[in-house]
């Protein structure tokens, strides 16, 4: 079998990297809003706060609900905004979760198995090139009911790398014809959004946003029900990038 080409294991990485940030979630968001539209009474409970990791002096960012803000990546996620909530469990995660560099590359690595004895090396030495610090996932749920948003934020020190993975996700997601265009986010220019497909009245509406700022890519999914407001996931949206760009100001 001949070599790979150069730069090959890097193409697989980021092709396969987006679907997994960008369209995994979106059924398990749809499905936990028809379920809490569904049944309005029922609220969501969850431990918010780890007294063991909770740094000395007043919270910064207000009340525990508002979200973890432990270590430099979670940092960067958007204190639930008013009129929000911690919203659903994101797969096995939780809702407000953090994973390692290291946990995150392994996982990134096993997209390779199956692949051919060369390729998962130069897939595996392309992985270690990203240099991923880390993923950090926060769930959002409307107090009306009727919208979740999950946000992905990932770390990297290749700063190329987070670049090359936002214009892959943007292919991907360009490449889908039946998306519509999703909501504009004023003040930035580094962010896509896309309207899911139109359906019938009671399927989920949603949107999805990938965007990046220096080492931080990222992802946003949100689906509600309708009538749907993409506007509403916009300025959520703006208020995410706002704060990466200015992480010391909440909102």
């Amino acid at each position: 079998m001949s070599p790979p080409a150069p730069g090959r294991g890097r193409r697989v990485v980021l092709t396969a990297l987006p679907v997994i940030l960008v369209l995994g979630a979106v059924g398990g968001t749809a499905a936990y809003t028809k379920n809490t539209v569904d049944t309005a009474d029922r609220t969501v409970t969850t431990t918010v706060w780890d007294e063991d990791h909770a740094p000395a002096g007043k919270d910064p960012a207000g009340e525990p609900s508002r979200g973890r803000h432990d270590s430099e990546l979670t940092k960067l996620l958007l204190p639930v905004p008013e009129g929000y909530r911690l919203g659903p469990d994101i797969g096995e995660l939780g809702n407000d979760s953090e994973t390692s560099g290291a946990k995150a590359t392994a996982a990134m690595k096993e997209m390779g198995r199956g692949l051919a004895g060369k390729d998962r090396r130069a897939l595996n030495k392309s992985v270690e090139k990203l240099r991923v610090r880390g993923i950090a996932q926060r769930s959002y749920a409307s107090d009306a009911h009727d919208l979740v948003v999950n946000v992905q934020i990932v770390k990297m020190r290749d700063k190329r790398a987070v670049r090359e993975t936002y214009l892959t996700r943007k292919k991907l997601l360009d490449g889908i014809d039946a998306f519509r265009k999703g909501p504009s986010v004023d003040g930035h220019k580094k962010v896509s959004c896309y309207r899911l497909p139109k359906g019938d009245k009671d399927t989920l509406d949603g949107v999805i946003c990938v965007a990046y700022d220096g080492e931080t890519s990222v992802a946003v999914n949100a689906s509600g029900t309708k009538p749907f407001n993409p506007s509403d996931v916009g300025d959520l949206v703006k208020d995410q990038l706002d704060h990466i760009v200015s992480p010391g100001e909440y909102i």
